[in-house]
């Protein structure tokens, strides 16, 4: 190809629980030109998950490397390059910024009771949720650096850095140590109400400041270019721009168009590992009900997420010996997969529960009935965010609801969402929303200009729609009711 005839490209990156993904877009259409693929590993068992952080890294290469080789453009076509990470994973570093132990994920819940130790020590659940935005629980990063230093004390005492995973990343390409409201918002440390590190919470964590990076004022910031070394690791050269980046759902939100200068006050449902309900909006959470995060632009991303979403209902499919899809509605049971805890409700030590059970229940249906207790779960969190948003009871019925994830290409999920809900669904054909929020971030820190205006005027993405349907308030009335007797008597 020759020179002249190049386009500028940027390099987003989805750096999420068990692989990472980087989508090479055209920086003026926002068309993903390539996409390469790299897996890494969780390890853990009894409420341990946890993950080497030099895989990622590893990982994060080759998938540049994949995307831009499917690409065949040549590295000097890349003007920046952005980092969407998972949230709240702990990561400590040495001096020379290699990790001490494994970082601990999201979903490692040994620290619930340090969550809870800390709740109290503030003052309570209003108390943190006015302050930082949301309320410990074992997710958060700084629930988890209270376990490490109770539990792993001399690795605490010998942290030179503490990061969370995309800051961890950001700064393997910078050298620089950054991050940004939205996935700093998800620590715990971080007040929303100052927009600053909450001095009085750092003193109760006896967490120096100094072990934490500095905060640009936005997730598409340009905070460096590519060092050297990072160039060579990547095949890029030096100078390219990086963003600050941000957390895996904040950059959903950019990728699918959801910000001040976007969508505000639509919720988007997100159907992975996990199950998690979010929405853009300019009314600062302070409710203990959500997780009261920052967005990527300067807006709020209130958010509530369930631990238990595809991978319990695929490891309920793998018990019973069935095909995903091979269900039917669960008829008289209720299946509540609570397989490895709960964050939303918050049900650390819950295990599954299952009643209801008859003689005639056949396994599909008892597979169905796995389905609708994840969905039930998700969709309540969705109904208090909404209300959390401001949005009256009516109008909040009225939202579409935009479902994205892997779930959304099982026909089971989409449709019992459908059922359980009634709502009308959109289901954008962007596979990647993570790493195409992050190339939008990118393309700010290349260009300056704001990254939800970029995504929302880039190549309008196709999407199919599912009309409103009557709701199944049978199937609902039957399971809620479960949960509400149930928790937290039989559940925790």
């Amino acid at each position: 190809m020759p020179p002249h005839s190049v386009p500028p490209v940027v390099v987003g990156v989805d750096s999420s629980t068990q692989s990472t993904k980087a989508v090479v877009a055209d920086i003026t259409t926002g068309r993903i030109v390539a996409t390469g693929r790299a897996t890494h590993h969780v390890t853990g068992d009894a409420g341990a998950r946890e993950s080497d952080p030099e895989q990622w890294w590893t990982a994060l290469c080759d998938a540049v490397a994949a995307a831009l080789k499917e690409s065949g453009l040549p590295g000097g076509a890349v003007r920046g390059i952005a980092v969407a990470g998972q949230q709240h994973g702990l990561v400590v570093l040495d001096r020379s910024g290699r990790p001490l132990r494994p970082a601990m994920l999201w979903n490692d819940t040994r620290s619930a009771p340090q969550a809870a130790a800390l709740t109290e020590a503030l003052g309570g659940p209003e108390a943190w949720a006015d302050r930082t935005g949301s309320v410990p629980v074992a997710a958060v990063t700084a629930a988890k650096w209270r376990w490490l230093g109770e539990n792993e004390p001399r690795t605490a005492e010998s942290a030179a850095a503490v990061r969370l995973p995309h800051d961890f990343l950001t700064e393997r390409l910078t050298g620089t140590a950054a991050t940004d409201p939205g996935d700093a918002s998800g620590t715990g440390w971080y007040a929303t109400r100052t927009a600053t590190y909450d001095p009085d919470v750092l003193r109760l964590l006896d967490l120096p400041a100094g072990l934490l990076p500095a905060v640009a004022p936005t997730a598409g910031a340009r905070v460096g270019t590519l060092t050297r070394t990072a160039a060579e690791d990547l095949g890029l050269p030096e100078g390219v721009a990086v963003a600050a980046g941000t957390g895996d759902n904040m950059a959903a939100a950019v990728g699918l168009g959801l910000g001040a200068s976007g969508l505000l006050d639509h919720p988007v449902l997100s159907l992975g590992t996990s199950g998690t309900v979010y929405a853009a909006t300019r009314t600062r959470p302070v409710s203990p009900a959500v997780s009261g995060f920052a967005a990527a632009d300067g807006t709020y991303l209130p958010l509530a997420c369930t631990l238990n979403c595809t991978i319990a209902v695929d490891t309920i499919a793998t018990l019973l010996g069935l095909h995903r899809d091979d269900t039917a509605p669960g008829g008289e049971a209720v299946l509540l997969p609570y397989l490895d805890g709960e964050r939303t409700p918050d049900l650390p030590t819950a295990s599954g529960l299952l009643t209801g059970l008859r003689r005639t229940t056949t396994p599909q249906q008892l597979l169905g009935a796995a389905y609708e207790g994840a969905t039930v779960t998700v969709l309540r969190a969705l109904d208090t965010l909404l209300s959390i948003c401001g949005l009256d009871h009516t109008t909040a019925a009225t939202r579409p609801l935009r479902l994205i994830g892997g779930g959304t290409r099982g026909r089971t999920w989409v449709n019992t969402v459908h059922r359980l809900s009634g709502r009308h669904l959109i289901l954008p054909s962007t596979e990647e929303p993570v790493a195409l929020g992050a190339a939008a971030l990118a393309a700010t820190a290349a260009t300056g200009e704001d990254p939800v205006s970029l995504s929302t005027t880039w190549q309008p993405p196709t999407f199919r729609e599912l009309p409103p349907m009557e709701r199944d308030m049978e199937t609902w009335t039957r399971i809620t009711s479960v949960l509400d007797k149930a928790t937290p008597t039989l559940l925790a």
